[in-house]
């Protein structure tokens, strides 16, 4: 019987009417319903014509988690007065509770793009609504955009709405096309705002690290809330190792202590939703318990500020979940779990200033995440850049390029980014396509269940406590009386069958005859779980350093924790793994032993075989290398490399330590500073011979002799000098007056020819005093007066000037003052212009 005074009591009803002529009329709409008001539970029945009258449709609900699916479908049916599976039921991977009478059924959005794929009409369905919308994900993100493409081609009856609580309502309106936006008023218990920061400092999150501390003082809290609140207590944190840890400081508060997270069984869920039997209750949950999801009796939240978003290193292809601040709507939502039924509080472990600091909404997943599924999804339907889809934010062009990368290497798309056959199989294994991949070579080798077995602990992390060898994890598995060894052979059954379709729609498309898996099935568990893990993550395989460290063939380092005994390995193939922000190395969290046949089978597409000529230790080095990726395999000196590649390790030394590998004599750094300063008075012609210039120029000046080097000393015999002349201004005849323009020497009143030094900004030229008497202006080369450094008797600087004639007159007396008697044997005369020039004392001087 129908639970009409329930359904009475839901505060959306108001809104139906509103929500029925939107559809009616553009057959799109945004729900916009504050949490409790029954938008997941009422606004299906009512659309579906089970409740409230009207004609009879069939209903899809997408939600984004499984436990969200299972609980609405069930909260449904209880309101009809029924149990899942007849007129509403629900489907969630490896699980189906539906039937011929089912009307509304609720899926998750990975269980409805599987849909898509294969019934793009959906044929039967009259509405959909993708349900909390506002958490972006990537899967409900792209069952809209694929619902609103078959809309527009195929479908136009077809009723779509988005349904959240806290929205960008705006934006889904205009990708629904301008779609009406519906409000749901909802019966407002207030929530009283308790800023509970932590007393002291604690340190921000890191990676999936939380501070302890914060941790101690997050329990801390609900020990108060327990004290100060009536009530049930519901405390979001950011992981199940949190969740532990919170729940083992809880002991001795008095009230039965609940752990909610997608881990958890459906029997703790279950218990969750069916509300306290009498005692205080304190349910530590994941962000699975922010919406779809009345857990009775809460009054009180306490909320740890701290979420978990994936991210991606596509450089190396290490995804993980990262802790991140909550968003400020993230943090009503949760809020709001505490006025669902009446009024309550949230006790925030933070400060009200830096809660004004937070992002508004979460970041959504499709800036953030590994979009390798999303991008063969894109290719199956037709789109592989995914530019025709309807989508609040584009992929980022990186991370799709990552991407297809990926699809390429394991075969699902072709070189022109369209999904192939192999493709589309994988696609409806219903896993990422790495390990789709993985199932079905894997299969092929060891057989359909032993693959199974393996790719099911990679599609869920095992727990902590089964260590960090897959293949150790895999027996514990097996003998495991746990929730996660349940959900893990509930999935192998899943996948066993799924490889079996799999084989099967191959035979059928093709014509082979032959059985899925039919693989010997033979080697270790050690074997096999490394041959499938290096099939998933080829560019993980690692190679053991020598010093306990490891080697991807994606050329990052990877590290295992103390007393692994993976350690001794020689090979690993990495199936888990992080790497810390600034961190030098992945840390390996699952792995598996392999051997070098293994990692070649199963990174064959990464395997190359170079003749390798570099510059490395200040000489050219020439090998013979066999890599896999970054791993080198085999290495042999090369005895007649490609000169073209000598060359280009010459030029890459040179660029490296500079010219000053080449020989230079004193001669040939003048001739280099003469040309500087000409190119830099006089500019063309005259060539620019700074290092930079001349080493974009080797062609020019440097070949002959480059072409005959091999190694470091035969670049110490080239004669720089010789060859810089070649980039004279010779065609023009400008090369003649080198000497001219820019003379090595110039002759002084004595006689002598003193080297001019081009170094400075102003040529230099340093002389004695003695030897320019007579001598009234300032010698010019190329038009610029040379700084004069007048030189003692000894060749000590006397004096610096760049007017001679303002010297004799103004300077010199000071100077002959200072230095007559000093240096009495040398001519000092009253007037130097008048006096003859001279390199001698005063006797040689005046016999002259």
């Amino acid at each position: 019987m129908t639970r009409t005074d329930a359904l009475d009591r839901l505060p959306v009803r108001t809104a139906v009417p509103a929500l029925r002529r939107a559809l009616d009329e553009r057959g799109v709409a945004v729900l916009c319903a504050p949490p409790g008001t029954g938008k997941t539970t009422l606004v299906p029945l009512v659309l579906a014509g089970l409740v409230g009258g009207g004609a009879p449709r069939r209903v899809l609900v997408a939600e984004p988690r499984r436990i969200a699916a299972r609980a609405a479908a069930r909260r449904m049916a209880w309101l009809l007065g029924e149990g899942p599976g007849g007129r509403v039921g629900f489907t969630v991977r490896g699980e189906r509770v539906a039937g011929r009478e089912t009307v509304v059924e609720v899926v998750t959005t990975g269980v409805l793009l599987q849909r898509l794929q294969r019934d793009q009409e959906l044929a039967g369905v009259d509405t959909v609504i993708i349900d909390e919308c506002h958490e972006r994900h990537l899967d409900a993100d792209t069952v809209a955009a694929f619902l609103l493409d078959v809309r527009a081609a195929i479908r136009p009856d077809l009723r779509l709405v988005a349904a959240s609580a806290t929205t960008d309502a705006e934006g889904w309106a205009r990708l629904l096309g301008d779609a009406p936006v519906v409000t749901a008023q909802g019966v407002s218990h207030p929530v009283d705002v308790v800023w509970a920061p932590p007393p002291a400092p604690v340190r921000p999150p890191h990676g999936m690290r939380v501070d302890p501390a914060l941790l101690s003082h997050v329990a801390s809290v609900v020990r108060r809330a327990l004290t100060e609140r009536a009530g049930d207590v519901l405390c979001f944190l950011p992981g199940v190792g949190e969740i532990a840890r919170v729940a083992g400081q809880l002991a001795g508060t008095g009230a039965e202590v609940l752990q909610v997270h997608g881990r958890a069984s459906a029997a703790v869920q279950d218990a969750v939703l069916a509300g306290s039997s009498g005692g205080r209750r304190v349910v530590l949950a994941t962000s699975v318990a922010e919406s779809s999801l009345t857990v009775p009796g809460v009054r009180t939240v306490v909320d740890s500020g701290l979420a978990r978003e994936p991210r991606t290193d596509h450089a190396r292809g290490l995804g993980a979940l990262t802790t991140v601040r909550a968003s400020r709507a993230t943090g009503r939502q949760r809020a709001g779990r505490a006025g669902r039924e009446a009024p309550g509080a949230v006790y925030r472990c933070w400060t009200e200033a830096e809660d004004g600091r937070l992002a508004r909404f979460p970041a959504p997943e499709i800036e953030v995440a590994d979009l390798t599924a999303f991008a063969l999804q894109a290719a199956c339907w037709g789109d592989p850049d995914a530019t025709g889809l309807a989508l609040l934010d584009a992929p980022p062009a990186g991370a799709m390029g990552a991407a297809r990368e990926v699809l390429s290497a394991v075969g699902a798309v072709d070189a022109a980014g369209r999904v192939t056959e192999r493709g589309v199989r994988m696609s409806r294994i219903g896993l990422h396509p790495r390990l789709a991949r993985a199932l079905l070579d894997g299969t092929a080798e060891v057989g359909a269940r032993r693959a199974a077995e393996v790719v099911a602990l990679l599609s869920e992390e095992p727990p902590r406590e089964y260590g960090d060898d897959l293949a150790g994890a895999w027996r514990g598995a097996r003998r495991g009386g746990d929730g996660y060894a349940a959900r893990w052979r509930q999935e192998v059954r899943r996948l066993a069958s799924a490889v079996q379709v799999a084989g099967r729609d191959q035979r059928s498309h093709t014509g082979e005859d032959g059985t899925a898996g039919s693989g010997g099935g033979g080697g270790t568990d050690d074997a096999v779980a490394g041959l499938v893990a290096a099939l998933a993550f080829p560019e993980r395989v690692a190679r053991a350093r020598g010093d306990g460290t490891f080697l991807m063939v994606s050329g990052t380092g990877a590290e295992l924790r103390d007393g692994s005994r993976l350690l001794a390995a020689p090979w690993l193939a990495v199936a888990v793994a992080d790497r810390p922000a600034h961190a030098a190395s992945a840390r390996v969290r699952l792995a598996a032993v392999i051997d070098e046949d293994t990692a070649r089978l199963a990174a064959g597409h990464l395997l190359a075989a170079d003749e390798e000529v570099r510059w490395a230790d200040g000489d050219v080095v020439s090998r013979a290398v066999e890599r896999l990726g970054a791993v080198e395999l085999s290495v042999r000196a090369l005895r007649r490399p490609e000169p073209a590649l000598v060359r280009g390790a010459l030029l890459d030394g040179l660029r490296r330590e500079g010219l000053g590998l080449l020989r230079w004599t004193r001669d040939t750094r003048q001739l280099r500073a003469r040309l500087a300063f000409l190119h830099r008075v006089r500019g063309a012609p005259w060539p620019e011979v700074s290092d930079d210039a001349l080493l974009t120029r080797t062609e020019e000046w440097l070949e002959p002799e480059l072409s005959r080097a091999r190694n470091r000393g035969d670049l110490a015999r080239v004669d720089a000098g010789q060859a810089l002349r070649r980039l004279l201004p010779w065609a023009t005849g400008e090369a003649a007056r080198l000497d001219e323009l820019a003379p090595e020497r110039i002759e002084v009143p004595s006689g002598s020819r003193i080297r001019v030094e081009y170094g400075d900004e102003q040529p230099v030229l340093a002389v004695k005093l003695q030897e320019l008497f007579g001598l009234q202006e300032t010698p010019r080369v190329a038009g610029v007066p040379v700084l004069v450094h007048l030189l003692s008797p000894a060749g000590r600087p006397a004096a610096v000037t760049a007017d001679l004639a303002s010297f004799w007159r103004e300077g010199y007396r000071a100077v002959r003052a200072e230095l007559r008697g000093r240096y009495p044997k040398h001519p000092w005369p009253e007037d130097p212009t008048a006096a003859p020039a001279t390199r001698f004392t005063s006797a040689r001087f005046e016999r002259r």
